[in-house]
């Protein structure tokens, strides 16, 4: 899987090559998570989530990341976090409610930007970017989308990949 993210990666940079400006924001939700206490809102992961975050570090090891963002929960910021490490990044917050800012525009403009949120967020956030209503709410069960979106001089694309 990481070779596939990486030929995906090389594939819209190397369509971008004559391009001045690209951003490419790598947009994923928070592993899974402890499911014990209902009432609890900002639950941990499991140790599935656990692995799987460890997985995401790993398929991003190619990657050359300018910032990581979380939201400011638990689960999301442990699944940021060993990405963030790897690549001696600090983990930077956002706020699911106000997503793609014009802020968090200038910030990550021309850069390379891994984001992680929540099943009803993630795709809301790869949609803004992309300016139309592209990708549906996540699955609650699914914890392995990883969506690409690319900006080239103004012009977004994306592709949707499961990496289990």
């Amino acid at each position: 899987m990481k070779k596939l993210v990486l030929a995906f990666s090389l594939l819209f940079i190397s369509l971008a090559s004559y391009s001045q400006e690209i951003t490419t924001y790598y947009f994923i939700r928070h592993a899974e998570k402890l499911r014990i206490d209902k009432t609890d809102r900002n639950p941990n992961l499991n140790d599935d989530g656990l692995k799987r975050a460890e997985a995401w570090k790993e398929v991003f090891s190619t990657i050359s990341f300018d910032a990581v963002y979380s939201t400011d929960y638990s689960r999301t910021k442990l699944t940021a976090k060993p990405t963030a490490d790897s690549k001696n990044l600090p983990l930077l917050l956002y706020s699911p409610s106000n997503m793609y800012s014009d802020a968090f525009k200038n910030n990550t403009k021309g850069k390379t930007v891994l984001v992680v949120g929540h099943s009803n967020t993630t795709n809301v956030f790869a949609n803004k970017v992309l300016g139309v209503e592209k990708y549906d709410e996540i699955n609650d069960s699914n914890n392995s989308n990883l969506y690409i979106v690319t900006v080239i001089d103004g012009k977004s694309s994306a592709i949707l990949l499961k990496i289990n």
